[in-house]
Order: C-alpha cells, then sequence, then structure tokens
C-alpha cells in the first residue's frame, strides 16, 4: 500500500501541466482500478447537458401560466423601493389595482422567461476544460453559479428587451399608471416611478437562476433526475 501511494503521488507531481484526464488514467493505472476515467471531452459534455436539461426544465416551469405568480420561491412581489406607494394608495382604497398591477409583473416574467432558453445554450457552450473539472467537484449549484457570475451582463443585456416586449404584451403599465398617477398627487409626497423593465428583468432572471440550481442539485442528488447515458457517467 505504501508503495502505491508513493506511486500514486509521483504521478500526480509529474504530471505537471497534463490535462486531468491524462492524470486520472495514471493514477487509475496504478492503483489498479480498472474503471475508466472520465474524459475532459466527457466531462465538459456532460456539465453542458446537465444545464442545457436544468435550463429547458426551468423555463418550463418559469414560463408556463403562474409559473411565477403561484410560486412563492420566485414570485415578484410590488417593488420594495416604492413600498410607500402601495401602502398609500392602498389606504385610498385602490388594493384591486395593486393586485392587478402585481400580476401583471408575474406575467411579464412568465412571457420572458420563454424566450431564455437559447439565450443560456449560448452562453453554456463557452465553458472551458479547467471550469468544467472545478465545476464537477464544486457544491450543489456550482454550474448555475458559473452560469451566473460568466453570463449576467450580458443576459441582462439580452433580456432586457424580452422584458420590455412582454411588459407591453401583459400591459403592465395600464394597471401602474393609474396606481402611481394617484399616489404622485397625494399632498406633500416624494414624486416615485421606479424602472419596472430593470425590476422585472432582475427578477425575472433571479427566479430563472434559482429553479436552474434546483434542477443542477436533482441532477447532482437523484439518479433518476440523470435522464441520459452521459449524465449517469459524469454525476455517478
Amino acid at each position: 500500500m505504501k508503495k502505491i501511494t508513493i506511486a500514486v503521488v509521483s504521478v500526480l507531481m509529474l504530471a505537471g501541466c497534463g490535462d486531468m484526464a491524462s492524470v486520472m488514467e495514471q493514477v487509475n493505472t496504478v492503483t489498479g482500478n480498472t474503471t475508466p476515467a472520465l474524459t475532459n471531452d466527457e466531462v465538459i459534455r456532460g456539465l453542458r447537458e446537465a444545464l442545457t436539461v436544468g435550463t429547458n426544465n426551468s423555463s418550463s416551469l418559469t414560463s408556463k401560466l403562474d409559473g411565477f405568480y403561484k410560486n412563492p420561491e420566485i414570485f415578484i412581489p410590488f417593488p420594495a423601493e416604492a413600498i410607500k406607494v402601495k401602502e398609500k394608495v392602498e389606504q385610498l382604497g385602490m388594493k384591486k389595482q395593486v393586485d392587478e398591477f402585481v400580476m401583471t409583473l408575474n406575467r411579464a416574467a412568465e412571457t420572458a422567461t420563454a424566450e431564455a432558453t437559447p439565450i443560456f445554450i449560448n452562453a453554456i457552450k463557452e465553458m472551458t476544460i479547467a471550469d468544467g473539472f472545478a465545476i464537477l467537484k464544486g457544491n450543489e449549484n456550482a454550474a448555475t453559479q458559473y452560469l451566473r457570475d460568466k453570463t449576467t451582463d450580458q443576459l441582462k443585456i439580452k433580456f432586457n428587451p424580452i422584458v420590455k416586449n412582454a411588459i407591453q404584451k401583459v400591459e403592465v403599465t395600464k394597471y401602474w399608471n393609474p396606481v402611481i398617477n394617484t399616489y404622485n398627487k397625494v399632498p406633500f409626497v416624494e414624486p416615485m416611478n421606479p424602472d419596472l423593465e430593470d425590476y422585472v428583468t432582475t427578477k425575472a432572471m433571479d427566479g430563472l437562476f434559482l429553479m436552474i440550481a434546483k434542477e443542477e442539485s436533482k441532477i447532482r442528488k437523484d439518479p433518476m433526475a440523470r435522464v441520459t447515458d452521459l449524465l449517469k457517467k459524469v454525476f455517478k
């Protein structure tokens, strides 16, 4: 056993700049492990496949009717920075209008996330070998966090016009304008008009990433969620 341990250490030290798959193959040879090591290609393809499955499932969940509105984990509330608006107009008898406005915020997010999958897929393709092995050995949402870190700025730029169209489609301003106009007419209040497009964009992305993280965790923990042979091999 001592000789094997020394040999393994030697292989790891001498591997130097070799790729991880080659190192693991050498270690397996020394230790007599007959289980084939994962190749770099398998790791990258497996992680891309996992994220593709996760993003597809998440987009399907969030984009359906009430995908945001009736999911307490990702429900989009009245903008926090304008909470005084909500409180004041509800006192003036406009709770129904407030509720309708909140519903349209969630409808906009549901509409927008239906078009998010292609954006995520393009980002997934950029994953490197080093990224792949770090993600494979990372925590249960390492792939999702990688995706978020690498793509948030780009996604926000691309996602914003989708949200803008969704806001127009579900007529958010139709319900927002009466609320904010009523509030701004109240004597001595500070006029407010938050950026609804930015708010919905941020919340929609937050909700979508949360669902992707849940899908990733499921694939890592539950063998039944590994729906392809490659996922079964990479996440065994």
